[in-house]
């Protein structure tokens, strides 16, 4: 049996000196260890998810100025296709006025031509008449 005396008292304050001395030498560093490292983790933690929204952020931004800068560039394309096609109208309008009038000039030449030679042959008319009744009658008039 177990006889209760002043060891017993000894026993009680070495164990709680032991406990002071492990808290003090082990247990505190050890916890403040872990406090820092919890604090260094949930620090890095927060700058990860702040890069993230950084991340999405910016990526956004890039797709919102990818797509105005294609909304601007279709635009201008639509523009110099539309500048296009009125120049091409400006000039196939110019093409058809000189083509008129270039046609309008050769019927007027042909016309004046015709004129000419029509005033030829009724010069001629009388002698071609008396040609052909000489080769028809086969005498000379």
């Amino acid at each position: 049996m177990v006889d209760i005396n002043w060891t017993v008292g000894i026993q009680i304050v070495n164990f709680l000196i032991l406990i002071f001395a492990l808290n003090v030498i082990l247990y505190k560093p050890i916890r403040k260890i872990l406090i820092e490292r919890r604090t260094k983790v949930e620090g890095l933690s927060n700058g990860i998810d702040a890069t993230g929204r950084q991340a999405v952020e910016k990526d956004q931004a890039f797709n919102a100025g990818l797509k105005e800068a294609r909304a601007k560039g279709q635009k201008a394309k639509e523009e110099m296709v539309q500048a296009a096609a009125e120049e091409e109208r400006k000039v196939i309008g110019q093409i058809l006025d000189k083509a008129r009038d270039e046609l309008a000039a050769v019927q007027s030449q042909v016309a004046k031509d015709v004129d000419a030679v029509k005033a030829a042959l009724e010069k001629d008319v009388d002698a071609f008449a008396d040609a052909i009744t000489q080769k028809i009658l086969g005498r000379t008039a």
